[in-house]
């Protein structure tokens, strides 16, 4: 009788384990139809040209169901037992950022990429996953709070990528581990004040380094171009017209749309990259202004549930973990959709689970599955 009333009360204590089934569609709603946007976006132009018109989506398809079996698999596990992968994790991602300059590829004057023929692997977009568990594993493990030498060494484990990062160049990325390294540290408990002194630190780093030509030419006209969408510059030429088309693509698909695989930017490919950083402008133009609300409002909803369940995670682990994801994924939809409508400066930041890209879907599937064991194990 005794032995059953233990075993009664030692069950009761144990966290529930159920599936946030919510998270997990929108999630894999979201692949789904980008695999399908980025094939919409893609057919008429790859016809034309005498291409396969499958292509992207014959690459696409396969990581997104990849990625939701990388994500079921991730939930099913025990989010507090990732501790022992987080120290190989982050010196893993430091040494495939260090990797990039002796074997990786090179584009547009940056080198950040893995080819591997199937696909080309961004290791700066794992780092990012591998960084929060490094940060959520060390705040764990100081349940009496992090005292000044806690924040310095968080701060130099950030740091170490963040340069690396800045160098290949990938300002996009670094820009995201700024935000999320900012928003981990107030949740850990980081004094107001120290995070305020930190965020004039940055901004004074930022000023220093535009001042002394860190920044390289074509990243420097990024921002100048936001700032003076209005310009008649010819270096800003390229930069504005695209923006222009982007915006136009956008604004032509009025209330309802063009309908799938039509839209004059479309079809006639005005738009550059529309399958990967600008695939909100096929989506606007195709699916009009409903159909750029219901996506929105989807990722929203899947930016909801993250932010949930990092408020009733049942420790700083699990809460660390699901802020820092959230952060990484609402402020890429952010900065991607604020791009393709001239509000933000353009970055290269993909768009989560509908830009075309098998790495990035990988990680964000694999962010989804740490949010989602989060959520099955919460008091």
């Amino acid at each position: 009788m005794t032995d059953t009333l233990v075993s009664r009360i030692a069950t009761s204590d144990r966290p529930k384990d159920h599936m946030d089934y919510g998270l997990f569609g929108g999630l894999s709603l979201l692949g789904l139809f980008g695999a399908f946007m980025v094939y919409s976006a893609t057919k008429v132009a790859l016809a034309t040209q005498g291409y396969n018109s499958h292509y992207y989506l014959d690459r696409q398809g396969p990581f997104v169901v990849l990625g939701i079996a990388v994500m079921y698999i991730i939930s099913r596990f025990d989010y507090r037992r990732f501790d022992v992968l987080a120290t190989p994790f982050y010196v893993g991602g430091i040494l495939s950022l260090l990797g990039v300059y002796v074997v990786g590829s090179s584009a547009l004057g940056a080198q950040r990429w893995y080819s591997l023929g199937f696909i080309t692997i961004q290791p700066s977009e794992f780092t990012v996953l591998f960084l929060v568990l490094a940060i959520a594993t060390y705040c764990e493990r100081r349940p009496q709070g992090l005292r000044m030498y806690d924040v310095a060494r968080l701060l130099m484990m950030a740091g170490v990528p963040l340069v690396l990062i800045v160098a290949q160049p990938d300002l996009g990325t670094a820009i995201i581990i700024v935000l999320v390294v900012g928003a981990m540290l107030v949740v850990a408990g980081v004094p107001p004040r120290f995070m305020s002194f930190l965020a004039l630190a940055g901004s004074a780093g930022v000023a220093s380094a535009i001042f002394l030509d860190f920044l390289k030419k074509y990243q420097l006209d990024r921002f100048i171009a936001f700032f003076n969408q209005n310009s008649t510059n010819p270096a800003l030429y390229n930069l504005i017209y695209q923006v222009d088309n982007a915006k136009n693509a956008i604004g032509s698909g009025g209330l309802y749309g063009a309908g799938v695989f039509k839209g004059l930017q479309t079809v006639l490919g005005f738009v550059p990259e529309q399958q990967t950083d600008f695939i909100f402008t096929a989506i606007g133009e195709q699916l009009g202004f409903i159909g750029s609300v219901g996506a929105v409002l989807l990722m929203g909803f899947v930016a909801w549930r993250m932010w949930m369940t990092g408020r009733h995670a049942r420790d700083t682990m699990g809460q660390l973990l699901s802020i820092g994801i959230f952060v990484f994924y609402a402020f890429s939809v952010f900065e991607n959709i604020g791009m393709t409508m001239g509000l933000m400066p353009m970055t290269g930041i993909p768009l989560p689970l509908l830009s075309y890209g098998g790495s990035a879907t990988l990680v964000f599937y694999a962010a989804g599955g740490v949010v989602l064991s989060v959520s099955r194990r919460r008091a």
